[in-house]
């Protein structure tokens, strides 16, 4: 789960908050937080200057890597529409 609000600055920005109640081991947190910065590296140009908190589910350690890295990249697709929806009313 993503949630978003405008920054003010010309870049996103990303907390990570991966609890040890919903993604038990270390080793699977570190992994997610891995590949959260490294997707959003990926898409920071076509995102918008939003400060972005992106909350770790359970059962989200259950994921392979590319299961996440489609998750994420819809995520970013959505969180894009969304801004420039709200931006232009």
């Amino acid at each position: 789960m993503a949630l978003a609000c405008p920054n003010g600055l010309d870049h996103p920005r990303l907390g990570l908050v991966i609890s040890k109640k919903n993604v038990r081991k270390a080793v699977d947190r570190n992994r997610l937080k891995r590949l959260t910065r490294e997707s959003i590296r990926l898409q920071q140009h076509s995102l918008p200057a939003v400060d972005i908190v992106l909350l770790a589910r359970r059962g989200a350690d259950g994921l392979d890597n590319a299961t996440l890295h489609r998750q994420l990249f819809g995520m970013w697709r959505r969180l894009e529409r969304d801004v420039r929806k709200s931006m232009a009313s």
